[in-house]
């Protein structure tokens, strides 16, 4: 009898898990997120058959996603410090599937670019979101592996389903993939609409996981919506912090990398290496697969060295950097006469992006003033997303003026050097900054 109390006293006082359910549909989110972010660039190679566009045009077509995802995220930033993480993520998600949908009926360049920036603006709190979300409800010893976990659905939604969307661009049309992908996307936003709750406001949460999360550094409040209102001045402060400068010119990095993968791998494999489009999909997979694997490892191995006692300094920057120097190994495809080859270097670029992309959020909640997370979130995208929305033009153009694909791969090498030396030389110390209270 007595030892039946012992246990169920020491149940009783056991901390939930509901951080980890919350987190299990951020990881939803991020799935379709990128579905609907990553389906254009398998449909890419039929559509510009269909439609007639030439590499200059489709790059800009890819970019106009990101132009609108880059200009509104300070804004959807902003919102998000008023309204909270609950409703801003079921507005952005019924938006952008409704818009997915609408590519489906498209059939002219003008009607494309439109959907697509539609796409592109009401995914805007996503990111912001996410980090908002993760600095609430996780202690600072699990954060990088929680942004970690929802950072490589983004590589699962692109690996695992990539060869499923070149199924359907093959058996039933390129406009069936936005059908699909964007219902999917409403589905979601009904799940995380009755299910999500900021700390605060959650029923299932007991005390003894609240105390476990507060004490270990989660902002608990920065979940709910605070209804302040941010001035131009405070947005000005927040560009001179040269701890965000660095991020600024790093994430930049990530986010250029990121989008070769997401807008020209496809076609880099059809059109430059002659493969099919079956086959070019299955390729594809490859390089998305590893990079969940740097994704996981980037943040288990920043919250390994918090929890043995390394500064944050180190424990968020080593990760980031060593993702760099492996992302400039995608210059090593210029030089591999096979396939297997080539996608060898790409897996190894791709695992080093997503180890320096996963480590990112976790640097942001770290460094962000507590009570404008969200709008440091929203700038630092909006500066990482001007690398989206140019890598694909880049690309776009570099690859018509010289007929392949050698030189994009410099470019995007180049760029990873970029990110090197911004975490090296421009973003020195990690810690919290405080803004002058004037």
């Amino acid at each position: 009898m007595q030892n039946n109390l012992k246990s169920a006293t020491l149940t009783a006082v056991r901390p939930t898990k509901v951080r980890w359910f919350m987190l299990s549909l951020i990881m939803m989110i991020m799935v379709i997120n990128y579905l609907d972010r990553g389906n254009l660039a398998v449909a890419a190679p039929v559509m510009q058959k269909e439609l007639g566009l030439d590499p200059a045009t489709m790059g800009i077509l890819f970019s106009a996603f990101a132009w609108s995802y880059a200009f509104c995220i300070p804004f959807a930033g902003a919102l998000l410090d008023k309204i909270g993480p609950r409703l801003m993520f079921t507005i952005g998600i019924v938006g952008w599937s409704v818009a997915t949908v609408a590519i489906g009926f498209t059939n002219t360049l003008t009607a494309l670019l439109g959907a697509r920036t539609m796409v592109g603006i009401f995914e805007a709190p996503t990111i912001p979101t996410n980090v908002r979300c993760v600095a609430a409800w996780f202690p600072d010893r699990e954060r990088a592996l929680a942004v970690g976990m929802y950072t490589s659905m983004q590589y699962v939604a692109l690996g695992f389903l990539t060869p499923v969307l070149a199924w359907i661009l093959v058996t039933y049309g390129w406009k069936m993939i936005f059908f699909i992908t964007g219902a999917l996307g409403l589905v979601v936003a009904i799940i995380w609409h009755l299910n999500y709750r900021d700390p605060k406001d959650c029923h299932i949460i007991n005390k003894a996981e609240m105390d476990y999360i507060k004490e270990g550094g989660a902002l608990v409040n920065s979940g709910v919506a605070t209804g302040n209102v941010v001035s131009w001045k405070t947005v000005g402060k927040l560009f001179r912090q040269r701890k965000l400068v660095g991020m600024f010119i790093g994430h930049f990095s990530i986010m250029t990398i990121l989008f070769f993968f997401m807008t020209w791998f496809p076609t880099y494999l059809i059109n430059g290496k002659g493969l099919t489009i079956l086959k070019g999909g299955y390729y594809a997979m490859i390089p998305f697969l590893v990079a969940i694997c740097g994704a996981l490892l980037g943040g288990k191995w920043s919250d390994w060295m918090t929890d043995k006692g390394y500064s944050k300094t180190v424990s968020r920057k080593v990760p980031i950097i060593t993702g760099f120097l492996l992302a400039t190994v995608i210059l090593g495809a210029n030089y591999m006469d096979s396939i297997h080859g080539v996608i060898i270097c790409m897996a190894i670029a791709f695992f080093g992006q997503a180890m320096a992309s996963t480590v990112t959020g976790a640097l942001l909640s770290d460094i962000a003033p507590k009570d404008l997370l969200g709008l440091s979130g929203g700038l630092l995208n909006f500066i990482a997303n001007i690398g989206s929305a140019t890598s694909p033009m880049v690309v776009g153009f570099i690859v018509q003026g010289t007929g392949g694909f050698n030189m994009a791969l410099v470019y995007v090498s180049c760029v990873s050097i970029m990110g090197i030396l911004a975490y090296t030389l421009v973003l020195t110390k990690v810690e919290r900054i405080v803004l002058d209270e004037d």
